[in-house]
């Protein structure tokens, strides 16, 4: 969402918001959801370029994480049962305080009414604080008072049911988070019952939100891409910290927020020498997200990473940050968090679930330590018992007995031993492990509100010639479409060459269009406006020599290349081994 920090933004007059979705809906990035029956807010379509896009920007990501940082992904249902959500606490407190216009009987996110009025805290008000707060407040959607409304706790999760007659109850996820967490048994002998270990997973989350009204900054289904890292809890340096220690970027700590201060820039190492970063681990993944943000093509200027204030953080967190992008429109709008989440997520699942969600770490050499020991007079024990008594007297070992006796889970049902049925002495023994329940370490991805951003902040205009060009510079990584392949005529057999040309390309795994519709001039801009880099211009030059016009889209600079080097050279240029002015100059 908007920022804390920013909630006093207005619309500037120059915004370019209307420009942008105006572009994305005409050249097929964006469209509104089932238009042709009324669009219902917070669902969107990507258009055959928004979905090329996005499989670019999520696959840019898989090169970040799964590639370079070796974590592998995984993918879970969308729907999971209710003991998933009961554990990770969203059946019970994963809502919003909402009211209700008395006038145009719209429901609105109460806490979202008081900030757009400067209500300092508001989202931390309680819901008798916010309707104080509110009444008499202008509704957003008609602009009647609010008054005698009533603040109340509304669930975001979609609920569904399991299986037919509702036997079981279900939710759609709001997050794709948890379904790494309840394999967490699995990942670890996946990966070799050793830490560090992380695993992603890119998909669909739903939120039931009360009232989205800013595009694609707030939708109801909406793509998250996920990375939890399991750590040691008392190992969090990163073992490849070097690759980040030196990289800066501004960091808007919760103290210089507190102050009315501004971001600073610090480098990573600074940053955790003097406190303001929590640990390693997490300079790292801030460091890694504003890497993978500036690729994707957000302008390093409208980017910060802002602490979370006290007063927002999770109780269980040690340190939470936001990735915020500037949007002309929104302000400082909260795309990637990354947090260092301890390890509530894997102790809410163990209570629920029975099962440890530890790691096993054996020690480089056996501790003797002195304990105490729990032996059951197993011929007592054996005939009261019966069946269960060897399960009893393993369940016995493991508890700290009571006066009068110790009660003991096995198959799920609860024993109470009287203290006459087992001994208890102090041994020396030999420790050689330990069980460790790991912290989890979480960058946490919105894709749509990366997309928007990458959609405003490549938006251009420029004059050429007396006339106005609109320009998408996206980075050649994530361009929907990498070259346009353009005949100067779609005739004398210019059209059957450039058809050749992008066959050929097409063969390397570039995705070249054919496009022959129009002037030329007109056809460049057309795939300007999408933000095609490179356009090849096939004319009759081309028949006798066997070169062609390669075109830069940013600087519409235009150089002759021969035919047979077109594949090399613009798989060069796309994966960024090259740039234009390498092969102009």
């Amino acid at each position: 969402m908007v920022s804390k920090a920013d909630k006093k933004s207005q619309v500037p007059e120059n915004d370019i918001y209307d420009q942008v979705i105006d572009l994305a809906r005409r050249r097929g990035f964006v469209w509104p959801s089932s238009e042709c029956y009324g669009s219902v807010a917070g669902f969107i379509d990507y258009g055959p370029l928004g979905t090329l896009l996005k499989r670019r920007i999520e696959n840019l990501w898989r090169q970040f994480y799964v590639v370079s940082e070796g974590y592998y992904e995984i993918e879970c249902p969308t729907i999971g049962q209710e003991a998933i959500y009961i554990a990770s606490g969203h059946v019970g407190g994963f809502a919003d305080k909402m009211c209700q216009c008395p006038a145009c009987e719209e429901y609105l996110r109460a806490d979202h009414v008081a900030e757009a009025h400067n209500v300092p805290d508001a989202s931390v008000l309680n819901a008798a604080e916010l309707q104080k707060a509110i009444c008499g407040l202008p509704c957003p959607a008609c602009g009647e008072k609010l008054e005698n409304i009533e603040v109340f706790a509304f669930n975001l999760m979609f609920q569904t049911s399991i299986g037919p007659g509702s036997q079981r109850k279900g939710y759609l996820r709001p997050e794709t988070a948890q379904g790494i967490f309840v394999d967490f048994g699995r990942l670890l002998r996946f990966y070799r019952d050793r830490l560090p270990f992380g695993t992603v997973q890119i998909g669909k989350s739903y939120r039931n939100e009360i009232s989205p009204r800013q595009g694609m900054i707030r939708l109801r289904e909406f793509t998250q891409a996920e990375a939890e890292i399991f750590v040691h809890p008392e190992e969090k340096n990163h073992p490849n910290f070097s690759r980040y220690a030196d990289y800066s970027f501004p960091l808007f700590s919760y103290q210089q927020q507190q102050a009315g201060g501004e971001a600073r820039v610090y480098t990573m190492k600074d940053a955790v020498a003097q406190g303001v970063i929590a640990n390693e681990y997490v300079a790292y993944y801030l460091a890694l997200t504003h890497d993978l943000l500036t690729t994707i093509g957000v302008k390093p200027e409208k980017l910060r990473f802002r602490q979370h204030l006290p007063d927002e953080r999770a109780h269980y967190a040690e340190d939470c940050w936001d990735a915020e992008i500037r949007s002309e429109r929104f302000g400082w709008v909260e795309t990637v968090g990354i947090a260092d989440r301890t390890d509530y997520d894997l102790n809410a699942h163990a209570e629920e679930s029975g099962d440890s969600f530890t790691v096993y770490i054996q020690f480089a050499e056996p501790k003797r330590e002195r304990r105490k020991v729990i032996s059951a007079n197993m011929g007592v024990l054996g005939p009261q018992y019966r069946g269960k008594a060897k399960a009893i007297a393993d369940a016995l070992a493991t508890v700290t007995p009571g006066p009068d006796g110790a009660t003991v889970t096995v198959d799920g049902e609860e024993y109470f031993v009287p203290s006459h049925l087992f001994e208890i002495s102090e041994q020396d023994v030999d420790v050689r492990g330990t069980d460790v329940r790991p912290h989890v370490i979480e960058p946490s991805y919105g894709i749509d509100r990366m997309i928007y951003a990458v959609l405003e902040h490549s938006f251009d205009e420029e004059d050429v010639d007396g006339e106005v060009r609109k320009v998408m510079r996206f980075p050649f990584r994530i361009a929907p479409v990498q070259v346009a392949v353009l005949p100067l005529m779609a005739r004398d057999g210019l059209d059957t060459i450039a058809r050749e040309i992008t066959h050929t390309l097409h063969g390397h795994e570039i995705l070249a269009e054919y496009d022959d519709s129009g002037a030329i001039g007109r056809r460049y801009r057309r795939q300007d406006e999408v933000g095609t880099p490179l356009a090849i211009t096939v004319d009759y030059d081309t028949k006798e020599d066997q070169t062609v016009t390669l075109r830069e889209r940013d600087s519409m600079k235009q150089v002759r290349v021969k035919i047979t080097d077109l594949p090399l050279l613009i798989s060069g240029l796309i994966k960024g081994q090259k740039t234009f002015l390498d092969i102009s100059s």
